[in-house]
């Protein structure tokens, strides 16, 4: 029955990115992982409620060779449900370890924390978003970078089909002042979002996530 209502809410919202969000409904998994220019990282979280969600984040940060590995929590603040679209506003956060030089010998480690707030709006065709997190990590690194991203769909599919999204990501990293562009093509079937791109460092971008 539950599947029943949230197949159901899915078709009344129109909503065919919902799968990437990260809150997922009552009961419900979610699997990730996303690979960029700058950034690896593994995740997998739990929702209680459609409120929040709670999970393991495990991150390497390739520009400055380290690695967060701990919780994740992240809430829903708010949801306006429109007549054809719907808008979210989000609080990420987390507590855990960074150890820097995870791969050689010289390793250092230290307590971490991040936060960050992301907002989304969409309809059937369009999709603009806005996210930003700011992490510490002892004197391994300290860090607060910020992405926007903008996106149609070529064609509006019903529940159940493929549905195919063009998007740009600009994500600008404050403290070291790096930007990149990102175009990719985003791909939402069933249970199932894969997301496939080349950043203007021609570095791929690639982010899987699972539902179940």
């Amino acid at each position: 029955m539950n599947h029943f209502i949230w197949a159901l809410a899915l078709w009344l919202c129109a909503t065919p990115a919902v799968w990437a969000k990260p809150v997922s409904y009552a009961g419900g998994w979610s699997a990730m992982q996303m690979n960029d220019a700058d950034t690896h990282s593994v995740g997998v979280s739990y929702s209680p409620t459609s409120e929040y969600s709670v999970g393991y984040l495990g991150e390497y940060r390739r520009d400055t060779d380290w690695m967060y590995q701990g919780t994740q929590l992240n809430l829903l603040l708010k949801r306006i449900n429109m007549p054809k679209s719907q808008a979210n506003f989000y609080l990420k956060s987390g507590i855990g370890a960074a150890l820097a030089n995870p791969f050689g010998r010289a390793e250092t480690s230290s307590a971490a924390a991040f936060g960050g707030f992301l907002a989304d709006w969409e309809d059937r065709r369009f999709f603009v978003s806005y996210e930003n997190m700011g992490m510490a990590a002892g004197n391994i690194d300290r860090f607060f970078e910020q992405k926007a991203r903008v996106g149609i769909a070529p064609y509006e599919g019903d529940y159940g089909d493929l549905h195919t999204w063009l998007m740009l990501e600009t994500k600008h990293i404050v403290t070291s002042d790096k930007f990149t562009v990102t175009p990719l093509l985003r791909f939402f079937y069933g249970d199932v979002l894969a997301e496939i791109g080349m950043s203007n460092e021609e570095k791929l971008f690639t982010h899987l996530m699972i539902n179940f």
